[in-house]
């Protein structure tokens, strides 16, 4: 057999994990070390080599992009094969698929459909105002945080020991209501798919072994990322086969605010025996300056797992710090730079700025505008977050599951059919008090005739329209086809093709074209499933997709973004700003120890995103909460750099 593809582009480390005979495997993985290629050629030695079916492997990432890059390459390297066959996906698309499955069992309604960020905002600004909370105190944001917390670590909240205290109990209060609409709606929010894929394999003893049979390999990319559940459940998952391989940096955990745990590093070698670890160390991405003021910096933090990054390239320009006077000269001095860049160099887009906090950009888009620099944020407004395409969305939901409440308040009069704000008060009041979701309580109303007039007749339209769809989705019209009758018939397409006085009207048409052409692509590359119907299935891709940025690198930009966004991406030059203490480390890590470990771990993801140029700026003072605020001293991660790799103006 020639295997010469799978290991001829591959160093001796990468070697070695692709083709290690070790059950338990800890590939840590500095950046720039080429783990994707490990993976996937690991994936292609498995079958290639060692026999194991694809169906027998799952890769597991944290980004359908990640997952697809994956697949694709995996296909390239060993032939084409079925979608079905290369079980390679994301935590959250894995969970989805289970449930999906075993619906009955997680007690779920077989066509449930996820809840978006957007949507989930959405709800629950409706529940606080129906508790009549104040919402300054019980904001929607510390809301997700809360539920998201509680659902993270799969607690037991009607049991918790609430001691009397009145905000705990309002906030447990706002938790059950929460659920009992997502029940009763048939919907379920990103960290309930994960909590409820983990209790199924728990709570089910015959489930969780065909899937411990099936999988005698498990691979794990961003093995950093993973929070609790995701480590809890993998190990549910290889603890029949325990062929567990788990690729990842300790030193490029960064999302510790959304629940993930650097600390599963240690969990895996203290839970799985006998674990093998290679380091890969050879950075492919950025010259020996950067490495170098990398590896200092980040041997300060003392939970870690040691790796020490080199390279084969040279030992490059020296890191450019700035010190500005205040935030407008630093801005003024970073757009200087990219306009002598683009002289010499000709790219916009292979730089970017990257910032602690968003607030950060504005003043830097001032005055990258003034000076003419093309920019944009990075991701900036995501397609499905586009109304057009939530309004459509909204239809395609609502057409499958007619319980889902926020489907029905956001197209019942879209477009405008002169359904008024009394008779839906008498929609929502009949549906509260009776418990009833807003469809069936339009239905009784109308049946009743509580309503009568020109609002009775537009209810009457829209309820037989609804019907209509319901019957037409039965149909075997193809998935695109079937998505732009709909879009026809509920009147979206005649009101966008209205307004052709409004500037973004061709970006609408546009926008609404692309999700047809989208779907169509989605629908030819679908297999037969039992599980779900093509649109259902479509459904659920998006709202997969939903939180992923997308960058439009296409243009000739410049890329600002946040050193958490910036994580996974690479630049030519990158500039970091506002290297300042309060901002980087913010105020809150300056006292906490875990807290300021993982700001210097973000600083380092910052200065690995560069390849060939980094600058780093602070300022002396910074206008902040409406006046000018004094910065006592640069970042201490500043001085944490080596001197000999600096050059400081």
């Amino acid at each position: 057999m020639n295997i010469s593809n799978i290991l001829s582009k591959l160093n001796n480390k990468q070697k070695e994990a692709v083709t290690s005979n070790d059950k338990n495997i800890l590939v840590l993985s500095g950046a720039g070390s080429g783990k994707t290629r490990v993976l996937v050629n690991r994936i292609a030695w498995l079958q290639l080599v060692k026999k194991y079916t694809p169906w027998s492997i799952m890769a597991v990432t944290f980004t359908n992009k990640s997952a697809l890059v994956m697949r694709n390459r995996v296909q390239s390297l060993i032939g084409v094969q079925k979608k079905s066959d290369i079980w390679i996906s994301t935590f959250h698309g894995l969970a989805n698929y289970l449930l999906r499955t075993h619906y009955i069992n997680a007690n779920l309604p077989k066509d449930f459909q996820i809840l978006d960020k957007n949507d989930q905002i959405r709800l629950l600004k409706q529940l606080i105002r129906s508790l009549n909370l104040n919402e300054k105190k019980y904001s929607v944001h510390q809301a997700m945080h809360y539920i998201n917390t509680e659902k993270n670590k799969i607690s037991d909240i009607q049991n918790t020991n609430m001691n009397n205290n009145s905000i705990k109990t309002t906030w447990i209060r706002l938790y059950q209501s929460y659920r009992d609409i997502c029940h009763r709606s048939g919907l379920i929010d990103f960290n309930e798919l994960l909590e409820r894929a983990y209790l199924l394999c728990l709570n089910y003893p015959n489930i969780l072994h065909y899937y411990q049979k099936r999988f005698t390999n498990i691979l794990v990319d961003e093995f950093q990322d993973t929070n609790k559940i995701q480590y809890d459940w993998l190990c549910l998952l290889s603890r029949e086969s325990n062929n567990l391989m788990i690729v990842g940096d300790d030193d490029q955990s960064i999302y510790g605010w959304r629940g993930a745990q650097v600390k599963n590093f240690q969990r895996f070698l203290e839970d799985f025996k006998n674990v093998r670890i290679i380091t890969l160390e050879q950075n492919y991405r950025s010259t020996n300056n950067i490495l170098k003021a990398a590896n200092a910096l980040i041997c300060k933090n003392h939970t870690r797992l040691k790796k020490k990054l080199w390279t084969h390239e040279n030992k490059g320009d020296a890191i450019s710090v700035y010190c500005a006077f205040n935030s407008a000269d630093e801005a003024l001095f970073v757009a200087n730079n990219l306009i002598n860049w683009k002289k010499k160099h000709g790219s916009f887009n292979e730089c970017a700025i990257l910032y602690r906090n968003n607030f950060q950009s504005r003043l830097l888009e001032e005055i990258l505008s003034k000076k003419n620099v093309p920019h944009q944020i990075y991701g900036g407004i995501k397609f499905f977050e586009r109304k057009e395409i939530k309004d459509i969305i909204a239809y395609l939901k609502f057409i499958i599951n007619q319980n889902n409440n926020i489907a029905y308040m956001r197209i019942i009069n879209t477009p405008n059919r002169g359904i008024g704000p009394r008779t839906l008060e008498s929609i929502n009041k009949y549906a509260n008090l009776n418990h009833l979701s807003l469809w069936d309580s339009s239905l009784f109303i109308l049946n009743k005739k509580i309503i009568k007039g020109k609002s009775a007749i537009a209810l009457k339209k829209f309820i037989t329209l609804i019907d209509s769809l319901k019957k037409q989705i039965l149909t075997i019209l193809p998935l695109h086809e079937q998505i732009y009758h709909i879009i026809r018939q509920v009147g979206l397409w005649s009101t966008y093709e209205e307004k052709t006085s409004i500037p973004t009207y061709h970006e609408h048409i546009h926008n609404i074209q692309e999700l047809i052409i989208m779907s169509k692509q989605y629908d030819n590359s679908l297999e037969s499933t039992i599980h779900e119907s093509p649109l259902q299935q479509f459904l659920s891709y998006i709202s997969l997709e939903f939180e992923e940025n997308l960058s439009n690198s296409h243009t000739d930009s410049v890329q600002l973004m946040t050193l958490h966004a910036s994580k996974g991406l690479e630049f030519s030059q990158v500039f970091i700003v506002g290297l300042e203490e309060g901002i980087c480390p913010s105020y809150v890590a300056l006292t906490n120890k875990e807290l300021l470990e993982e700001e210097r771990r973000l600083i380092y993801v910052g200065i690995t995103r560069a390849m060939h140029k980094l600058t780093i700026s602070y300022s002396e003072t910074r206008h902040a909460y409406g006046k000018e605020t004094i910065i006592q001293s640069p970042s201490r991660f500043i001085n944490e750099l080596p001197i000999d790799c600096l050059e400081v103006s």
